[in-house]
């Protein structure tokens, strides 16, 4: 048997892994080399997944396409509020987490970016570096929500559950007394779909109320700039 190239090394492991860190070599190669990511990306949809990426996560990762999800999920499954099995009382945890997390390190980016970029000048104008999500992710006090969101949530035992869900599943990962961002959190909740709604709606002024306000990047964007 010939030798894997690396598009076929890459898919292996996206299959098996789910997820690679985006500072691994074939990962960092494909995504500066056009022809490997192109040739990455076909060799997944031969089989009905797609590449998951985001500049502002630390990982990339692997997803049914929408052709396949009928297929492999059925009917029951596609009107299901998830395809994970995961209780409503965990799909809450996630959404507050998500909340609690990726907006306000979405507002750090953001902010650290433009400064980075505004003492470059304007010869790397188009050089915009993203900083690491590692670097800028909150971690959230596991004690601090249970006090603020235990109750709506389902108290500790139903909290400690669907922590261990979220963290099998790769949205969230464990440092002792610490929730930080998982691998999958940025990457399969579409932003762009949940933030408008979570600042727009009910939930941004329960996060405020609990003494988490959230804010919009461009938000957080300007208060650097006034500051």
């Amino acid at each position: 048997m010939s030798p894997l190239d690396d598009s076929q090394q890459l898919a292996a492991q996206l299959l098996a892994r789910r997820w690679l860190p985006r500072s691994h070599p074939l990962v960092k190669r494909a995504l500066i080399d056009t022809e490997l990511w192109n040739q990455l990306g076909a060799r997944l949809a031969g089989v009905g997944l797609q590449l998951v990426d985001n500049v502002h996560a630390d990982h990339i990762a692997v997803a049914l396409m929408r052709p396949a999800e009928s297929a492999v999920f059925g009917e029951t499954g596609l009107a299901a509020n998830n395809n994970l099995d995961i209780p409503r009382d965990g799909v809450a945890l996630l959404v507050v987490l998500w909340s609690l997390i990726v907006l306000p390190k979405r507002q750090r980016q953001v902010a650290r970016s433009d400064a980075i970029h505004a003492g470059q000048g304007e010869f790397f104008a188009t050089d915009k570096p993203m900083p690491q999500a590692a670097s800028v992710a909150p971690l959230i006090s596991y004690r601090s929500l249970l006090a603020d969101f235990g109750d709506q949530l389902g108290k500790k035992l139903r909290l400690d559950t669907n922590l261990k869900l979220l963290e099998r599943h790769g949205f969230v990962t464990r440092r002792g007394e610490d929730i930080a961002e998982g691998p999958l959190l940025d990457l399969l909740i579409d932003y762009d779909l949940l933030a408008p709604r979570i600042l727009d709606g009910a939930l941004g002024d329960v996060l405020a109320r609990a003494g988490h306000p959230v804010s919009r990047p461009e938000e957080a964007e300007q208060q650097d700039i006034d500051d």
